[in-house]
């Protein structure tokens, strides 16, 4: 089961689980609320261990891809050359930002809603997210960059569609042409 599909099964199943856990009692809730600023906390110090790990492995290797274009737009894509290093920070950044746009989101959802069971949800989801982000799997579980982990990384799609950078040599070629003619 791909990533977005399991994130699906557990977002269902800690829902459930959710109702049955009395948020009324303040004593569950300060608990909840314990919870989740320790996960919080967990995931965005893994993401700061990640990054010191790629700053000290410092990676120098030349990363050429082809970033697709938006799909609404006649351009072709564009060439991207970077390096091992600045290519996993910046896939971290990603990671880090998102992680900082959902604890934004919660604040709102908690602090102005006042919404009690997406704090347990999320402090479930948020474990998941940290297990499948990609430069933590590589970094500090110490899989192989290779597969789903290789770099540039895919986007998984909901059904195992994945779409996302190209690597072939004749996408790079037709990219580095197209950038010749522009520069001309």
């Amino acid at each position: 089961m791909n990533a977005a599909a399991s994130n699906l099964v557990v977002s269902l199943v800690a829902m459930q689980v959710a109702r049955k856990i009395d948020f009324n009692d303040p004593q569950v809730l300060t608990w909840v609320r314990i919870a989740y600023v320790t996960v919080q906390v967990v995931i965005l110090g893994a993401y700061y261990f990640v990054s010191m790990k790629i700053k000290q492995k410092n990676d120098q290797t030349v990363l050429k891809y082809v970033e697709p274009a938006s799909p609404m737009s006649k351009d072709e894509g564009q060439l991207v050359t970077t390096t091992v290093r600045d290519y996993d920070l910046g896939e971290t950044s990603k990671l880090i930002r998102s992680q900082l746009m959902g604890l934004a989101m919660m604040g709102f959802m908690h602090g102005y809603l006042k919404y009690t069971q997406p704090l347990f949800v999320q402090a479930l989801m948020g474990f998941k997210g940290l297990y499948d982000a990609k430069p933590v799997a590589i970094h500090i579980l110490g899989k192989p960059a290779e597969g789903d982990l290789k770099r540039p990384f895919k986007a998984g799609g909901l059904m195992g569609a994945a779409a996302g950078p190209q690597t072939d040599k004749a996408a790079i070629d037709q990219a580095e042409k197209h950038a010749a003619k522009k520069e001309e």
